[in-house]
Formats: C-alpha cells, sequence, structure tokens
C-alpha cells in the first residue's frame, strides 16, 4: 500500500478530506478504496450548492467490479465538483491522493478531528 499523506483526515468509509483556506475541505477516495474497486468507469459526483450533514451518502464511484457510494466527512455545502472525472474516472486509479472529487464548505471545521490520522487509517485498513 502507499504511503498516507500525512496532511490528510481520513474517514473510515474510506474518503480523506484535505483543509484549505476558509474551511474549504477537499475531499477523495483513499489509494486503498481505488485499489479494492478496481478500475472505476464512472463517478456521480453531488450537485454544487447541496446541503450535507457529515456522514451523509452523496457520490457513488462505479468500478467494473462494484458500486460503492461515498461519505461527506463534514457537514456543510458542497462549492465544487471535479468536473474532469465526468470523463475520465481512470484519474482516481492513477492517484487517489492527487486527484480530488469534491469540495464542501465546512460548517464546522472541528468534526474534522472525528477522522483518522494517517496512522489511523493505515492500522484500520491492514486489520
Amino acid at each position: 500500500m502507499t504511503d498516507m499523506p500525512e496532511n490528510l483526515k481520513y474517514a473510515k468509509t474510506h474518503e480523506w478530506a484535505k483543509l484549505e483556506a476558509d474551511n474549504v475541505v477537499r475531499v477523495g477516495i483513499t489509494d486503498f478504496a481505488q485499489s479494492e474497486l478496481g478500475d472505476l468507469v464512472f463517478v456521480e459526483l453531488p450537485e454544487v450548492g447541496r446541503q450535507l450533514a457529515q456522514g451523509e451518502q452523496c457520490a457513488v464511484v462505479e468500478s467494473v467490479k462494484t458500486a460503492s457510494d461515498l461519505y461527506s466527512p463534514v457537514g456543510g455545502e458542497v462549492v465544487e465538483v471535479n468536473e474532469a472525472l465526468n470523463d475520465e474516472p481512470e484519474r482516481v486509479n492513477e492517484d487517489a491522493f492527487a486527484c480530488w472529487m469534491f469540495a464542501i464548505k465546512a460548517s464546522d471545521p472541528s468534526e474534522l478531528e472525528q477522522l483518522l490520522d494517517a496512522d489511523g487509517y493505515s492500522k484500520m485498513v491492514e486489520e
């Protein structure tokens, strides 16, 4: 498994979250998740403007093997989606940590503290 970026937070549902300026959190799936899914063929992203609660199902990734729901690691408003993934979902397979899926303006950035750090996530997926 690739090294987990230390600057990210991780949900037990295999999303990563990166806090940026103005409480905007970029969200993607982990390298572990993309390797378990296999080659992605379709990504359904949340609509910009949608209000999400922490842990709410908000997107879907489909691979040749299965479809998997994505959950928002924090509550807030979706402010941006990675439109490139509509045409090239396989970019997630190439570099899961560089390929964010959506950005959410966190209504309560302290929710990030409930997520795992890189070490905690690595231990979870090894079990």
